[in-house]
Formats: C-alpha cells, structure tokens, sequence
C-alpha cells in the first residue's frame, strides 16, 4: 500500500503544475474582435477573445532570446497530427502522431514565415521562452483552440 500511495504522491507531484496552468476564462480589456488570438509573449499566455470582456486563457512556450516575433497574421492552414520535418526535403520526416514529432496534436500555421501554434510532445517547455519563434500548447488545448477557430483568423502576437 506505501509503494501505491508514494507512486501516486510522485505522479501527482510530476503533473500538479500542468493542470495548475489550465485554460481558463478570464476577464480580458481591449478593442480586439471576439474570436482573435492574441499572444502574449513575456506573459507566455494565449487568449482567445469571447468578447463581453472575457477571454479564454492558455499557457503556452514561446520563442527563444533572437527568435521570437512580434507582429499581426492569420491563420492560414489547419492540420491535425501532422508530419514534420526540420529541413523538409533534406532531414528526415518524422510521421505525424509520433512522440518525437513536436508539433504535437494540431497545427494553426500562420501565414507570417514558418510560424505555427501548435501541441507538443514535451509539456515541461510550456511556460518557457523555448520555441524557434512558434507558440506552443498542451495538447489539450491546441485541440481545444483548433476547434473554435477557422482560417483567416486574425493572430496578433505582443512583447
């Protein structure tokens, strides 16, 4: 019974900061439309806009010293457990659904350079500065925002 209870108090322990960091419904000020994303990056939050004051919430990773971005896009694309490949045509592609794929779950691709906001395979990177400029999210919640927005939605990502 001691080892079940101290396997559980680890487990516990390993995954209490990731659902600490849950989406969540927050009070959210601004002129921005409802159905926008909008990133903030030294927060390392993503909200997605309700309207009537009020935004969804979600802890993301975001780029790295020199490779983060600032600015306005769109969704472009949307795929789900995609293939992903560092140099397409050059590195090997790893299969979309693999634990090494780091694009996780879903895929927003931006219409701005090679940026997405997807899942990842690697959920202690959320809440950090880690990414080569993409914005990443749990799992659960890329799957969450994939399903409330469409292509063309606007992105707006802050310092």
């Amino acid at each position: 019974m001691r080892k079940v209870f101290a396997a559980f108090c680890v487990a516990a322990t390993l995954v209490a900061p990731y659902l600490a960091q849950a989406r969540q419904v927050v009070a959210f000020g601004g002129s921005y439309r409802t159905g926008t994303i909008i990133v903030e990056t030294n927060a390392r939050r993503l909200f997605y806009v309700l309207g009537n004051g009020q935004a969804i919430q979600y802890p993301v990773g975001v780029g790295r010293a020199g490779m983060a971005w600032h600015g306005h896009a769109y969704v472009a694309q949307k795929l789900v457990r995609p293939a992903w490949a560092r140099e397409p045509g050059i590195t090997p592609t790893i299969p979309g659904g693999s634990p090494r794929n780091p694009m996780g779950e879903a895929v927003l691709g931006l219409d701005r350079g090679n940026y997405a906001i997807h899942g990842t395979n690697d959920p202690s990177s959320i809440g950090g500065f880690v990414s080569h400029g993409c914005i990443r999210m749990y799992n659960a919640d890329i799957i969450d925002l994939y399903r409330r927005v469409g292509t063309g939605t606007e992105v707006y990502v802050l310092r």
